[in-house]
């Protein structure tokens, strides 16, 4: 395919090359060509773009031409990206959404028909957390008869001196000034941000940590294709818990904007590389958990998957120079272009795609250097007691 990806950070710039790797042919779009380049690398031969991403116009122009646009930018682009595609003809893939005009479905699902009637497809949210934790939570209910709940569990540390962007600032940041959305008893709510602190078991060497409700796509998604009574999702690391210490000085106020000091910009390759050798930057780390609870039967049971990705200091042994979550995102997004529904059409996020795409899309993730491990628990009716599988 002819793919045009717009965003050229720390995800975009490395999904930009595992889809040349495809052998796809591959251009970017960015609002600063020169910082796209420093991205990318100097020995890379992917052309960048000019583009300013709030001008449909604009997009357009520089994605003539394209098969499939790749949108690694914030969300708050996203429609002005997708009325792009259309334009276009192009199929469309993004990362997350923005929850705007509808607190509890992403904004994406209103361009349904006209995806339609293009005959294209527009998959969503389709990156490691929304995206791969999607398909987890769906594999998992497909193994139960009946699902009462899921639950998503993050794990995002960095271990720095100072803030570090290890995705997209602006993406970090809406998280934060986000009030988590929770589905409970059937019905969709919104959460008091960084509330219902739980102590969360994540595989060695993580252990156990707090976790606290987020603002995350799954829990707007999930419950639109699983019949369920409760889906929530929560985050836990230094990370998280930095932003929950600002938020409790004061200091996380949509109306006082984003501060670059709190949420710098995502350093370029090489400036991870001086921040480690300098030793402001050590080591950080992203693991992802899906708990899916229902029954088999008349048996109780807990569907538990884990996802372990690599950590900064093993990519750095590699020669490699990404962070773990726009590591595991753009390996995710490559993966699920590989397995594009092209003979669908219409607007979809990853739990929605047939059973048998799904299942390659797993294996494919499970065949690379994710940790992705299965664990079936029965639970006793009480549930005083467990007994592992």
């Amino acid at each position: 395919m002819r793919i045009f990806v717009l965003g050229v950070g720390g995800t975009g710039s490395l999904a930009a090359h595992l889809l040349e790797r495809q052998g796809h042919t591959v251009w970017c779009g960015d609002r600063d060509v020169e910082r796209a380049r420093r991205f990318l690398g100097k020995k890379s031969r992917i052309e960048v773009r000019e583009v300013n991403a709030r001008n449909v116009w604009s997009i357009v122009r520089a994605g003539r031409g394209a098969n499939l646009v790749l949108n690694a930018l914030p969300a708050v682009y996203n429609k002005i990206i997708l009325r792009a595609a259309l334009r276009l003809r192009a199929h469309y893939l993004d990362l997350n959404s923005h929850l705007v005009h509808h607190p509890f479905r992403p904004e994406q699902f209103r361009f349904h028909k006209r995806f339609l009637a293009k005959n294209r497809v527009a998959l969503i949210c389709a990156g490691a957390a929304p995206g791969l934790t999607n398909l987890l939570a769906m594999r998992g209910a497909e193994l139960l008869d009946s699902v009462e709940s899921v639950h998503i569990r993050l794990y995002e540390s960095t271990e720095s001196k100072d803030p570090v962007s290890t995705w997209s600032a602006e993406a970090a940041y809406d998280e934060a000034i986000s009030r988590p959305r929770v589905y409970r008893h059937g019905k969709f709510l919104l959460g008091r941000r960084f509330d219902e602190r739980e102590a969360f078991r994540f595989p060695p060497p993580i252990g156990t940590t707090p976790v606290y409700l987020a603002a995350q796509d799954e829990v707007c998604m999930l419950p639109y294709l699983i019949p369920v009574r409760d889906v929530d999702a929560k985050i836990g690391g230094n990370d998280f818990e930095r932003l929950r210490r600002w938020y409790r000085q004061g200091r996380l106020r949509r109306s006082q904007g984003m501060a670059r000091k709190r949420f710098p910009k995502t350093p370029t390759p090489r400036q991870v590389a001086a921040l480690i050798r300098r030793g402001i930057l050590e080591n950080a780390r992203f693991a992802a958990a899906v708990l899916v609870r229902g029954t088999k039967g008349d048996q109780p049971l807990l569907v538990r998957w884990d996802a372990g990705f690599p950590t900064l200091y093993q990519l750095r042994q590699r020669g490699l120079v990404a962070t773990p979550i726009s590591y595991a995102t753009a390996h995710m997004a490559a993966i699920f272009v590989r397995h594009f529904p092209r003979a669908l059409a219409g607007v979809m996020g990853p739990a929605a795609l047939p059973p048998a795409t799904r299942r390659a899309i797993l294996a494919d993730a499970r065949a690379r250097d994710f940790r992705i491990a299965l664990k079936i628990t029965r639970l006793k009716k009480n549930e005083e007691e467990e007994e592992e599988l």
